[in-house]
């Protein structure tokens, strides 16, 4: 299986910000709870608006909960490599 091209960390947060459960934040953003799984799972990659609300339920950034897993632009390379 190859790796999602943008990544998360929901489900870091969701346990940062009292455990909150996979339906609790569905909620929260209006969408369903098989929404999130597939987000956390990597199957589903976020509208902007999605990541926008997302964000705000645990008072960060968009870019705190996502980043790019892809390939880096042309002529670049990752930090880490």
């Amino acid at each position: 299986m190859t790796t999602p091209p943008i990544g998360n960390h929901l489900r870091r947060r969701r346990f940062d910000h009292g455990q909150m459960t996979q339906q609790a934040l569905a909620q929260a953003v209006g969408v369903t709870r098989q929404t999130i799984v597939a987000l956390e799972t990597g199957r589903y990659a976020p509208s902007l608006e999605l990541a926008m609300r997302l964000a705000a339920v645990f008072g960060c950034g968009v870019d705190d909960l996502f980043f790019w897993n892809g390939p880096p632009p042309y002529g670049e390379t990752r930090k880490n490599q």
